[in-house]
Formats: structure tokens, sequence, C-alpha cells
């Protein structure tokens, strides 16, 4: 059974952590309304934006058909190119504008007043006009004489464009007349980055071979020159808050800021990100320059006397995450370990309750003194392929164990502190040939149990960093290498798992081996849901099976991946199994009828996965990818039918999810205020939003007007005077109209008595017609002594087009509170009329049926939320 729109009848996607930036050039803008500078960086196939003084995600766009190759933006839109289109965003979230005619990837793009310049692999350059779509330009270069690698708009130069080509020449365009008003021949060399200079005619040019050339273009003159030593120039960006000084970068992830009035390297920042810097900028008229690049990490540095400093930064994984944990037993922290080393801790709440563990270092002593020339890679600890954690005694002493590829030893981690803990645990007469291969916590947190790939299984003490032993079966613990080890609740038995087919079973306290179990296959994983006792298995055949811990026996058997297991997670009442396999399926067991009940195809394998100890969320991580992936349990929000599937079920294709803004939207300038209906559905019952003082005291207004009566008789007015006033709830003066000298009679005609209300005469035209909204929304005007008034002068005639009316409010279900108010005050008032009359009866009776109807299924849905919330607060969950 899956969802109707195909893929997991369980899981829905909900959004990811840790991805900020990629190595798309990000886009600067400045917001006038809010008054404040913005960043949009790429993130695949959406656009992430930022605000630049908290670095925030405010806004996360819809996803496109391809990756993003470029961007660009301006005041209003934010472009995109994806393959061969281009996509033009409002709101920072919606396409509002799509320009197709390029026949090769686009590669460039530039914003230019009501035009859109883009150039593609193919060496063709267009102009489109933004609003209309249309191509008003087109250019076509060939790419073996003059292929287009940067463009930039010279400022002040009404309509011009300048193009650099990766031959070395430049040339200045006119876009409006579509002629080349000069050629630049260049510096034999490649153009990387064309950059405008705070002066007029005046542009900063980075080369592939690392040279950066200031040149005048008004007089075709090289004013001054650099050399960059790290290869080509990848980004330059100029001060604009007067300081003259420029800063370049490089593939290595190094930054060098040079001063231009002396015309020397000021100072260099080395290592400013994990890779080559895609893109530089210098908010204008501040010293904060805004970085991304590759490795997933967007920076804010500060500029100051000796340099520059990291003032914020948004970063997450460099390289794919290799296992993921739960951390603690809310579900709110979420530990993620990389094949760039390190380990962070993502936050399923707020993206401030982040950390970064940072990496690890082999010998913390040679790394602070930097000895023996070794360098700050070499000195770091290789990335980690298990590790576990357990927030028991995280207070006291380091609550995280890893094990790293290629080590013997095992390190720990401070989870509170947040950095790497004081102990490397490595058995006395372990061989350092040896790689620890598997390790859990015990629950109570004081022991580390670690296998190695030569067999061994030891016990090390977490506050201490003692070895307490081992476990052997004559001189290893398995005959090949450890896949698995796990503790129970107690602390009584561990279990393990090795290549050579064995199950075994060991008792904590003696170390002795207590049982054995041999498997049909080698074991590849292992997993522990310690209160209830089941152990899954993950098999080199790709089956998996389900061990009881108190029986010792095989209960369940699963069978239908087709590839590798590589990681599985129970729920939290055990009751369901989810496993993730390189076949790209995630798969969920039922244990109690031994089938499987749900399973979907994602887009890249994955590779971990585990489910909250809450069960709301799944986490999964996939190859090549660098975030961590939610899925929403749906069966905790509604019944979820969950039917086995059968042996030749088909899954379907469902697509990863994407971020979610944790702040608030950015509004585009001319943003439409958003008008909120009136009701949601016609099946649906609402009030009025009216305060209760207007229908509530429409009973009781006698005994008010006695209360509020006041003791002293009234004066008379101090002024000669007074304005009359028309009744209502909102005082309006009336305006006298022009009478005669001789027309002031004190005799009053009949006629003059038989006036009508105007709340009369529209009940009136609304029993001809049908429509009552008219006298509606007179009663919803009027205040609580003139709707009394108004009931209280109702004829037999206006009496059932009252009751008619009521009937109206009913049906559409608006103004409920207010009809049944009404209703009452009328009943009160003509009672003994209407049971005289038989027309009113009869209208009254119909109206009594419908309120019955309508209270029925009322009383029933606050029947089952009442029961439901008492289920909630009495049952023991």
């Amino acid at each position: 059974m899956t969802s109707q729109g195909g893929g997991s009848a369980l899981f829905s996607g909900m959004r990811v952590l840790g991805l900020y930036a990629n190595h798309v050039p990000h886009a600067l803008r400045f917001h006038r309304k809010h008054r404040e500078f913005y960043v949009t960086a790429s993130v695949g196939r959406s656009l992430h934006t930022y605000n630049v003084s908290r670095l925030g995600i405010v806004a996360v766009s819809n996803s496109l058909s391809e990756d993003i190759s470029c961007l660009a933006a301006d005041r209003l839109l934010v472009f995109a190119a994806a393959g061969r289109e281009i996509s033009a965003f409002a709101r920072n979230k919606e396409v509002v504008h799509c320009y197709r005619g390029h026949q090769q990837e686009v590669r460039l793009l530039l914003p230019l007043g009501d035009q859109l310049i883009s150039a593609d692999a193919g060496g063709d350059v267009i102009v489109w006009d933004v609003q209309s779509e249309e191509m008003y330009l087109r250019l076509h270069f060939d790419p073996a004489a003059f292929d287009p690698s940067a463009m930039m708009h010279p400022s002040t130069y009404l309509n011009k464009v300048l193009i650099g080509s990766r031959q070395g020449p430049l040339q200045l365009w006119n876009i409006k007349t579509s002629q080349m008003l000069f050629s630049f021949p260049g510096w034999s060399s490649g153009v990387c980055v064309l950059e405008q200079s705070p002066a007029v005619d005046v542009v900063g040019v980075g080369t592939a071979t690392g040279r950066i050339i200031i040149h005048n273009l008004r007089l075709d003159e090289t004013l001054m020159s650099f050399s960059q030593d790290w290869g080509p120039i990848t980004a330059l960006a100029f001060r604009t808050d007067g300081a003259p000084v420029l800063a370049s970068c490089s593939p290595q992830g190094h930054i060098a800021f040079w001063d231009l009035e002396k015309q020397q390297i000021m100072s260099q920042l080395s290592h400013a990100h994990h890779g080559a810097v895609a893109a530089a900028t210098f908010v204008h008229g501040e010293p904060l320059l805004i970085t991304n690049g590759g490795d997933n990490a967007l920076r804010a540095w500060l500029m100051e006397e000796g340099g520059a400093r990291l003032l914020r930064c948004r970063h997450g994984h460099s390289a794919p995450p290799t296992a993921i944990r739960h951390h603690g037993n809310d579900g709110k922290n979420i530990l993620s370990a990389g094949l760039d080393g390190t380990l962070q801790s993502f936050s399923t709440v707020h993206e401030r309750f982040n950390k970064n563990l940072g990496h690890g270092s082999i010998n913390k002593k040679k790394e602070k003194k930097k000895k023996h020339g070794l360098k700050h890679e070499e000195l770091r600890l290789p990335p980690i392929t298990a590790f576990c954690s357990a927030s028991s005694r995280q207070a006291d002493w380091d609550s995280v164990v890893s094990c790293h590829r290629g080590r013997s030893s095992v390190c720990t981690w401070n989870y509170q502190r947040c950095t790497v803990g004081s102990h490397h645990l490595r058995a006395p007469d372990c061989s350092r040939e040896s790689e620890a291969t598997a390790v859990d916590i015990t629950s109570c947190g004081h022991f580390a149990v670690i296998g190695s790939s030569c067999g061994r299984v030891d016990v090390f003490n977490l506050q201490s960093g003692l070895h307490r032993g081992g476990f052997r079966e004559g001189e290893r613990s398995h005959s090949g290498a450890v896949r698995g080890v796990a503790t129970d609740l107690l602390n009584q038995l561990i279990v393990s798992a090795g290549s050579d087919w064995l199950l075994r079973f060991w008792r904590f306290k003696s170390k002795k081996l207590e049982n054995e179990l041999h498997l049909p296959s080698a074991p590849s994983a292992l997993k522990l849901h310690r209160e209830s006792g089941m152990l899954a298995l993950a098999l080199d055949d790709f089956s998996l099976l389900v061990v009881d811990m108190e029986t010792r026996r095989v209960v369940r058997k699963f069978s239908g991946h087709h590839g590798n297991v590589n990681d599985m997670t129970f729920s939290p009442d055990s009751r369901w199994l989810v496993s993730v396999s390189m076949d790209c399926t995630v798969r969920t067991w039922d244990l109690p009828s031994g089938s499987l009940v749900d399973c979907f195809l994602v887009e890249a394998a994955p590779v971990g996965v585990s489910l909250s100890p809450t069960g709301d969320f799944l986490a999964t991580t996939h190859v090549d990818s660098l975030g961590v992936f939610l899925w929403t349990n749906r069966s905790l929000c509604a019944p979820v039918g969950l039917r086995p599937l059968p042996s030749d079920f088909q899954p379907t294709n469902q697509t990863l999810p994407c971020a979610e803004q944790e702040e608030e939207v950015m509004s585009a300038e001319d943003e439409e205020t958003y008008v909120s209906r009136d009701q949601l559905g016609a099946e649906l019952v609402t009030l009025s939003l009216m305060p209760e003082s207007r229908w509530r005291t429409l009973l009781h207004l006698d005994q008010i007007k006695k209360r509020n009566k006041p003791l002293a008789p009234p004066t008379a007015p101090a002024a000669p005077f007074f304005l009359p006033t028309i009744p209502g709830l909102t005082p309006q003066f009336t305006v006298p109209a022009a009478t005669d000298a001789d027309s002031t009679s004190k005799l009053v005609t009949w006629g003059a008595l038989a006036q009508r209300s105007e709340f009369s005469r529209a009940l009136d035209v609304a029993m001809t017609t049908g429509d009552f909204s008219l006298p509606d929304s007179l009663l919803r005007k009027s205040g609580p002594s003139l709707v009394s008034v108004e009931i209280s002068e109702l004829t037999a005639e206006g009496g059932v087009a009252f009751l008619q009316m009521i009937d109206s409010m009913l049906r559409k279900g608006r103004d409920f509170d207010l009809a049944h108010g009404y209703l009452a005050l009328f009943l009160k008032t003509h009672l003994r009329t209407v049971s005289r009359d038989p027309v009113a009866m009869e209208t009254l009776l119909r109206l009594s049926a419908h309120l019955e109807q309508v209270w029925a299924e009322l009383r029933a849905s606050f029947d089952q939320s009442l029961c439901l919330l008492s289920y909630a607060k009495s049952a023991l969950l």
C-alpha cells in the first residue's frame, strides 16, 4: 500500500539538514524595504537565501529539473541556470520567468537593467528581455578562437558589457547596437574573473596563471599587477568602505589580501575553505567579506588591521557522511560522521543548536607544536567508519567512541565540550596492523566494547581509559574480523558477530562464552534493540535475521534486498525494522507479522539510517550527498493502513526532501498583502470572530440595564445644544434636512408613525430574492441594544423571514455563534406569537431539524477529540 502520489505510505519527506552552499558562486543583493543584505547560494536544484547579519536561512526556492550551474541576482529577481534553461525566481521561492533558447549548458549570467545576458558552452551569448522572456540579441563566438569565460558590466558604461575569454583577449560590446567597441589583446593567459573596482574605468582581471591585473579600460593601460602562487584566480573582490584592499581566492581554499596603495600583499588567509573558493564578495560600505566554496560552507569574514577573522559561519560536511545515529532520548540531535573526518551534530529543532566536534588529531602535542615537519592534514584522524554514543554520563566524561579507517585505536569524544576526548583506546597486546571495526557503549555509559579486524573483543573504562579485559575463546574472540558488537540493557550479555559466520554470546562480568549461533552467511552489520532484546543482523547474502536475546534463536528472516545492506534501525517499540541497501531502497519490515509493509526508492543509494527514539523522524544519508535527510512518520499524525506487500512489489521513486526555512520568508518589495478567506470549506462551521459581548448578552439586556442604571437623576447638559446622532455601534452625526420657516407644525401624520427600519425592509427584500446577506450584515454592525430592538419589533411576516435568515446562516456554516444568539432572543420575545402562526411554526420545525443535524455532527467530533485527549492523558504510553 503506497501513498496516492507514489512512494512510501509510511514516511514522507520533510527537509534536509547540513546543506548550505556548493561550488556555484553566490549572489549578493540589497533589499530596500528591509534595508538588509541577503546572500543567495545554490544547493543542488534549489536556492537558499540567507541574511548577512546572522547568516540565517530565510527562504528556500522550489526545485528545478536539473542541478543549478550558475546564478545571478538583481534588485527584484534571482536568476538561476540549470542545463539549457534559465529560471527567474520571485520572492526567492517560485519561478516567474523561464528563458529557453540555448543549445548548450549555460555557464554565465549577468543581469543588466531590464535585460539578462547569458553565455553557454557553445559560444552563444544571448540578451533577453526580462519581462517578455523574448530574445533581444544573439551573438555567436567560435569557442576555438574566443570562448567566453567571464562577463561584467563596467560601471557608468551604458549598455556596455565586457567579455573575457579562455584564450586571453577581452572584448567590449554594446548590447543595444550589437557592435563590438574595442578588443583588448589580454595577457597571454585565460581570463577567469572580471571584477569592477570602486574607481570608474578600472577593473580587476584574474587569469588562469594566477596573475591579477588592475586595468584601466578607457586608457587601455595596466595600472598594477600581482602574482598569486596558488594557481588560477577563482574570485576577486574590492573593498568598498574606503580601504584600498583587493581579495583574491585560489583553488586550494586560500585568500590573499592586497594593498592597492603600496602594491604589495597585506595578509594571507590559509585554508579559508576546504577546497576551491567559489566566490568572494565584499558587502557594500562594510568591512565584511562573504565567501562560499564547494566544501558546503558559507562564511562571513570581518576585516581588521592585521587581516581577516571569521565572524559567522554556516557549514556542514565537506564530504558525504557515512554513519548517523540519534544522540539522546529526545530525538532532537543527530550525530553524523563524514568522509571529511569530522563528527558533527545536527539539531532537528533549529540550526543554532548544531555542533561541530571537529576532525580529531592523532597526537595533540605534536599538533600544537607542529614538530617533525608534519602538516596539519597529516595529524588529523582518518574518516570514521563506525561510532556509538551514550547520553547517560556525558556530563561526567567522554560519551562518544569512534573507529577510524586503518587505525587500531579507538578515539573518544566529549559531546558537551564539542572536542576530541582525552583517550585513545587500544588493547595492550593488539597489533598495529589490525583495525578497529565495531564499537558499542554500555547502557550505563561506563564501558566501551571494541571489536577489531584481528578477531578481538575488548572492554575499556571510559572514565579512565584503562583496558578492562577481553572476551576470548582460545586466543581470539572470532577466527575472522569482528563485524559488530552490542551490549544488553543490564550489562549482563555482550554479543559479537564475526566474519567466521558465528554469533557469540558472552557474559560481561566473567568474560566467558555462554552460547554461539551459526549463521547461514557472514554478517556485515549488527543492531540491537535493548528494551526488547531483539537483535538484527545484516548478512552478506543481502538477507536480514532477527535473533531473540533470551532464547538465542532466529525468530525472523527477511529477504528482498538486491544489494548490500548498509544500515538498519529499530522503531522505538521494536515493531518495525527499517533497512537501507545499495539497491537504493528503504524497506520497513513488520516484526510481528514477519512481512514487508513499506518500501520506496530514492535517487541515490542510502548509506546510513536512524529512527528517532520518539519515532517521529527517520534520518538517512546517501551516496555523494552532503546532507542528512529527514522523513516524517505519518503514522503519528493519522491512521496509516499497512498491509503486507506482495513478493513481486515494484517500489516507486520518492524525491529526496529539500531544505525548509527556519525563519520568516523574505518577501519582495512589490508583494501583495495576503487576505485570509472567510471560510475554508462549506462543510466546516466557522465562528464570527466578534466579541462575546455582542451575542451572549442579548438574553440578559434587562438585567444589565437595571444593574447599570445610574443612582442620581440625569443633569441637564451644559451645552446650549446637542448634536443628533444615528443609533448604532459606531456613532455617526446626522445632517438636519433643510426646512421652511412655516413647516414647524408639531402634528405628526399617520404615515410617519408607520415608518419601518432598514433591517425590516431588508428582510422583505430578502424574502423575495432568497439572499439574506444584507440583513445579516446590518445586524452584525449593530450593537446588542439595537439588535434587541430590531428583533422585538418584528411582525408576523418579519418573524418568518427572520427564521429563514437564521436557517440560511446555519446552512452556510457561517457565524455559528451569532445565529444561535439571535435565535435565542427571537424565541424569548416571540415564542407565543410564533406558536399561533402555522406558517412560522412550520418554518421553525424545519429549522429545529437542521439544528439537531448540525449539533449531532459537532457533538460527534467533540466526543472523539475528548476521548482521544483523555486516553493520551491517562494511558501508559
